[in-house]
């Protein structure tokens, strides 16, 4: 037996031992994002000792790979050949996995152009509440008929299964990328995205970050041009504005990316402090691109051309999903704050009816940590 089917063999044991004495397993990949949702519960299982890509067809745009890769070996094999993951997916920490970024479903400053996780996921093998191995979709686009269970696990942060393995689409990096910055206030950048989102210009990534070090009136809207030399650098001679160095441009979107920003800290320190995730919660907006200032207390970061928005507050999670809903948006309490109330937006009744019979389905003894999203209460 190899050590990959030993590690399988003992996750099955694992869960059906779990399954019929009520005991509650929760899955851990590299622990990076333990933050995200309610605090972790139940007794560990670790999938990092299932870990190694299991295919890759660069000229197919295709990689399978285990659940306990760690993200950045994914991330360096595809640099090789010159390719990428088209989400780019945070990694909040050395040990991320990808079967961790897949559960999580988070996606980087590319989303509104490169599409999200599910966007990228092909196929799945999991383990459900059974211990069943099952496998959905495949390796190609257009293969999936009925209902979608790769994509289902994309966000589902270990509630209805283990992920085991996971193909997903990549893409060729860009040819050439250049950042544009531009000092406007909120309202100006908010109307400068929504005006060049209609415009076919090969934007990537957009920015809003307001000024903490004095240097700047209001703020800067970063815009990223990704694409062919040519077509970068005519856009980017029309639309003006600065033209950040390329070393500066890399730290910006990794910086934005992974949540170390000195405005994530509230402070010029470049990380997120525990203090500061104390004293005040960090909450993830989501709105329709042409949503204005919102009316809230505390600081705003924007990205995504406005759709999602980051508000560092001392403000309750009511009050700010109250003004939130008025423009039909949804909030989450990503970082910091109380966790043990709802931290996800809630779910409508009808949802949630449909939640809890895919649960009945997937995990029907309630082995996993489904209390960890928080979306059935």
């Amino acid at each position: 037996m190899s050590e990959a089917d030993a590690v399988l063999t003992d996750w099955r044991e694992r869960i059906r031992a779990a399954a019929a004495c009520g005991q509650r397993l929760r899955l851990v990949g590299g622990g990076s994002k333990d933050f995200l949702g309610r605090p972790p519960a139940g007794e560990p299982l670790v999938t990092r000792a299932y870990a190694g890509v299991t295919d890759y067809a660069p000229s197919e745009l295709v990689i399978s790979a285990r659940c306990g890769t760690p993200l950045a070996e994914v991330e360096a094999l595809l640099a090789e050949a010159g390719q990428m993951l088209p989400f780019e997916p945070p990694h909040f920490g050395p040990d991320a996995t990808l079967g961790g970024a897949v559960a999580c479903g988070l996606a980087g400053p590319a989303r509104p152009s490169a599409g999200g996780v599910r966007d990228a996921v092909l196929g799945v093998r999991i383990l459900d509440g059974r211990a069943q191995d099952l496998r959905f979709g495949g390796q190609v686009m257009k293969n999936v008929a009925g209902f979608d269970v790769s994509r289902l696990m994309v966000g589902s942060m270990g509630t209805l299964a283990l992920i085991l393995e996971v193909s997903m689409k990549v893409l060729p990096r860009p040819e050439c990328e250049s950042t544009l910055v531009f000092e406007l206030d909120q309202d100006a950048a908010l109307a400068r995205c929504v005006e060049l989102g209609r415009k076919a210009i090969p934007i990537s990534a957009t920015a809003w970050v307001p000024d903490i070090a004095g240097t700047a009136p209001v703020g800067r809207l970063y815009l990223r041009l990704s694409g062919r030399e040519t077509t970068v650098v005519a856009t980017a001679r029309a639309l003006g504005g600065e033209t950040l160095a390329h070393a500066a441009q890399a730290g910006f979107w990794q910086g934005l990316r992974e949540q170390t920003l000195p405005w994530f800290a509230g402070d010029k320190a470049g990380s997120v402090s525990a203090d500061a995730q104390q004293e005040s919660a960090l909450y993830r907006i989501l709105v329709p691109a042409a949503t204005p200032v919102l009316a809230l207390p505390g600081e705003v970061l924007n990205e995504w051309g406005g759709c999602q928005r980051w508000l560092r507050a001392d403000a309750p999670v009511e009050e700010v999903r109250q003004a939130v809903r008025t423009h039909r948006g949804q909030v989450s309490r990503f970082r910091g704050g109380e966790r043990t109330a709802a931290v996800f937006e809630p779910l409508p009744a009808p949802l949630r009816a449909l939640h809890a019979r895919l649960r009945a389905v997937f995990d029907p003894s309630g082995v996993f940590d489904a209390e960890r999203a928080g979306w059935y209460r």
